[in-house]
Order: structure tokens, then C-alpha cells, then sequence
């Protein structure tokens, strides 16, 4: 059964939340925020100024998983994390 939109943002929130709170992640994780911003992007029910955000957080993605230390790549990035979270929020 697939998730709905909401369902998939609010997990885009908790991947990202995870990361910003726990400076440390995995490259499952990474590739589960590109499927899921993928999955997003297509979404008509999304509101269009969310969508820059999941184009960063997508960027944001493909670094982690192609970035040798991901740890560091999650702290490089973390006052970032907090506000696509909060982008994310003012928008859905």
C-alpha cells in the first residue's frame, strides 16, 4: 500500500530531523530522501514553493550517499536541516 503525500513529507521531516539531532545518518537514509523527494516532485497536491526545498534536499541527498565521510556531510549541513524542516512546515 503506498503512502500519501502527507505521510511522505512527514517522513522527509523525521529523516531530516534525525540527521540535524543526531549529527550521523546512513546512505539508506539518503537514498529514502531521494525517493522520497522524487515521489514528491511529481505530486500535483504539493504546494510549488515546497519545491525548491526538495530540489536542495535532493542535492543534499546525492552528496550524502557519494560523499566519502557522511557523518561530516550531515554537520557541514546542519543549520540547513533545521530550516528545510521548517520550510517544509510553513508549506504543508
Amino acid at each position: 500500500m503506498p503512502i500519501n503525500s502527507q505521510d511522505q513529507v512527514n517522513l522527509l521531516k523525521d529523516i531530516l530531523n534525525n540527521h540535524q539531532t543526531d549529527c550521523c545518518g546512513s546512505v539508506s537514509e539518503c537514498e529514502q530522501l531521494e525517493r522520497l523527494v522524487k515521489s514528491l516532485m511529481v505530486n500535483n497536491d504539493i504546494n510549488h514553493n515546497i519545491k525548491n526545498v526538495l530540489q536542495e534536499i535532493y542535492t543534499y541527498s546525492q552528496d550524502g550517499v557519494n560523499t566519502p565521510n557522511l557523518d561530516e556531510h550531515i554537520t557541514t549541513n546542519q543549520a540547513q536541516l533545521a530550516q528545510w524542516v521548517n520550510n517544509i512546515d510553513q508549506f504543508s
